[in-house]
């Protein structure tokens, strides 16, 4: 164990030089407070509910390259879900899951340079039953520049061919260490935490993440239509470090421009670049949308401090 470990670090380092640790392991609960849903549902209340699983693997291939693993499992739940118009057939329950891998090479250029190639594929289904058309592929690619001991930045693109149509989303990966107490780390703009440290054992600060996907439904009555999920949340986050590398975190927010909406198969856009939409042919969703609100969510972290 202590050998997998330490091969762990020296992998990670090759591409963390300006962090402290790395998330190897995470799994987290989330859930959404009561929220109406829009006319002429407006006395129903949706409750989201949510969990994940993420896994990180790097394996070092040379003294300059790793093999970076990213396994992510996500499921959405939402207990209610009604159609527009009565003939409209629309997934009630909503439950929705995400199987995301990135996984690439990560190539050290020098001391301060380096550039990430990942492919991502992913199968995103209600699990009713589960066709190869629930695959989307895509990647993503980084270049790396560190400025000095307490600033690296990453600079690149996110392409993915979701259900509506192909999708790029431009990234900048920040890893700030402003002082003894204040970063700033993240992927922008997908997740970012503003983290101030407390003491040795507790951080707190701001989280942010966002991001839409989209999921094929293969139920009979609709089958061929897919939900494309949107959210935003933005909250106050606390990490205690329990036992070991073990930490307990726990997160209170709001979901911002929440989103389940169910389109028909043929229904599409041209082309997407983050929230810029180029020839969106789709009609209203098929169902009746519900209030963004307060979410909460816990989460217990394996984190690998790096030398």
């Amino acid at each position: 164990m202590k050998s997998l470990i330490t091969t762990l670090c020296l992998a990670t380092v090759l591409f963390t030089q300006a962090q402290n640790s790395i998330d190897l392991l995470t799994i987290s609960g989330r859930y959404g407070f009561p929220q109406a849903y829009d006319a002429p549902f407006q006395n129903e209340k949706a409750t989201e509910t949510g969990a994940m699983i993420n896994l990180k693997i790097p394996i070092k291939l040379s003294e300059k390259s790793i093999w970076f693993s990213n396994f992510t499992y996500t499921n959405y739940s939402v207990n209610k879900n009604f159609a527009v118009a009565s003939e409209d057939a629309v997934m009630k329950p909503i439950g929705l899951n995400a199987f995301i891998l990135q996984t690439g090479l990560v190539q050290r250029i020098d001391e301060n340079r380096a550039f990430q190639l990942l492919f991502v594929p992913r199968f995103m289904t209600d699990f009713v039953a589960p066709t190869g058309k629930s695959w989307q592929f895509g990647g993503i690619a980084l270049y790396e520049q560190t400025f000095n001991q307490n600033l690296t930045m990453r600079f690149g693109a996110m392409y993915n061919q979701e259900l509506a149509g192909p999708f790029v989303v431009p990234l900048i990966d920040i890893n700030w260490k402003i002082s003894s107490r204040w970063s700033i780390t993240g992927l922008a703009p997908i997740y970012l935490k503003v983290n101030y440290k407390v003491s040795e054992r507790f951080v707190c600060g701001f989280s942010h993440f966002g991001l839409v996907t989209s999921y094929y439904l293969t139920d009979p009555n609709y089958l061929g239509d897919y939900m494309e999920r949107t959210s935003i949340d933005l909250g106050l986050f606390g990490r205690w470090k329990m036992l070991g590398n073990w930490h307990l975190e726990g997160r209170i927010g709001y979901a911002l421009g929440r989103n389940y909406e169910q389109y028909a198969a043929d229904e599409k856009i041209d082309f997407r670049i983050s929230i810029i939409k180029i020839g969106d042919h789709r009609g209203p969703p098929k169902n009746v949308a519900f209030g963004d609100g307060p979410i909460a969510s816990l989460r217990l972290v394996y984190s690998l401090p790096l030398p």
